[in-house]
């Protein structure tokens, strides 16, 4: 019997524990009892982004929260500067497109990300521009933006940084208040180890000064009125309740190992996902690699098709394709959430099993015993 581990960077594989908290019987949310469980999650929440702001629970995936807080911070009379370098940070200047906001794309070559002197020379050269909306680990190319220089230049120009770090909260270093960061956004399939569903924004009280000033055209994602029914740690409209009991059981996990051991060991499991890659003749894809998804090329020769559905069926690994301009292109792995060392030596095993099957060559083992010598290093 075949073992299945989800390696996708997004759904990620749900601890078992939690999986039956959220199988017991369900609970009305207007009660004592989930307010209770909703003002510990907020608590946790604030330790997950390092922050005091509010932190906003949407029932809806990562691109509720996105939307809310972009159509919130960007009302008649400011400018947004985008960067477009994945399928993500797309899709937030489409987000401006759809409700009018007025704004500028910066279009960066897919697999390198933005960084503080590029966003300072956008900014001299329109000082209209008031909010920046950057994605800190796009995760359709595994790049990653130098979101803490960048804070330092929205902040000297006293402008909103808006954050997508649905595949960066919880596997990255995150230091929403010390790096100067206005909203950071993320989901529950992602480093929170849960089922799609949840949708969370940290705002903090420069974000929400600029909420203040315009009015919201919309109803389901009015920043205010998550904002409101946080004041009792209620909510606005009907939550995903085993959600939110799921999320409170991951959130003290997450508290009880630590942000920093959780952030050092995804940054040695990406780091030996690369070192077998060489090992192996595969290239890493992006210029500026994440730690929380490693995308690698696919070797010419090799199907990605074909792979994928190789080492899903045969070894019970499933990993993600490319989007957009990749796809067909490389393939994905997850570090983020439930996943370990000998997970990240299993699937790389898989892997080049599969790859040597293709017709790839190289040494078979060379890749594990690359990575095994990163592990071997970092546990010493």
């Amino acid at each position: 019997m075949k073992k299945f581990r989800l390696f996708t960077p997004g759904p990620t594989m749900v601890p078992d524990d939690t999986l039956l908290e959220m199988a017991r019987p369900i609970e009305h949310h207007r009660t004592p009892e989930y307010r209770a469980m909703a003002k510990e999650c907020h608590e946790l929440l604030q330790y997950l982004f390092q922050t005091n702001a509010s932190c906003l629970t949407f029932t809806g995936s990562g691109t509720s929260a996105a939307e809310a807080a972009i159509v919130g911070c960007c009302p008649p009379g400011h400018k947004a500067l985008i960067y477009r370098y994945g399928k993500f940070s797309e899709r937030w200047a489409e987000v401006c497109v759809a409700y009018n906001i007025d704004h500028k794309t910066v279009d960066l070559d897919w697999g390198t990300g933005p960084r503080a002197d590029t966003v300072r020379k956008e900014m001299d050269a329109d000082p209209k521009i008031d909010t920046v909306i950057l994605v800190h680990s796009e995760t359709s190319t595994a790049a990653l933006a130098d979101i803490p220089n960048i804070a330092k230049v929205t902040r000297e120009k006293d402008a909103l940084l808006l954050v997508d770090g649905i595949t960066a909260v919880g596997t990255l270093p995150v230091k929403m208040d010390e790096w100067g960061v206005d909203v950071y956004i993320t989901g529950s399939q992602k480093a929170l180890m849960l089922p799609p569903g949840l949708g969370f924004a940290a705002v903090n009280d420069r974000a929400w000064k600029r909420v203040d000033s315009g009015k919201m055209p919309g109803l389901y994602l009015d920043l205010k009125a998550y904002r409101k029914s946080l004041e009792n740690f209620d909510v606005p409209y009907t939550p995903a309740n085993t959600l939110i009991r799921g999320l409170l059981v991951n959130l003290r996990k997450i508290k009880e190992i630590g942000l920093e051991q959780i952030w050092r060991e995804s940054a040695v499991m990406a780091k030996a996902m690369r070192a077998a890659a060489a090992a192996i003749n595969v290239k890493v894809y992006p210029k500026d690699p994440v730690d929380s998804v490693t995308a690698l090329v696919v070797p010419d020769g090799v199907d990605e098709g074909k792979l994928r559905k190789t080492i899903k069926a045969k070894h019970g690994f499933h990993i993600a394709g490319g989007q957009g301009e990749v796809k067909g292109k490389i393939v994905r792995f997850s570090h983020m959430g439930y996943v370990d060392v000998f997970d990240t030596l299993g699937a790389i095993s898989a892997f080049e099993m599969t790859l040597a099957e293709l017709g790839h060559k190289f040494e078979l083992g060379a890749g594990v015993a690359a990575a095994q010598k990163v592990f071997a290093e970092a546990m010493k």
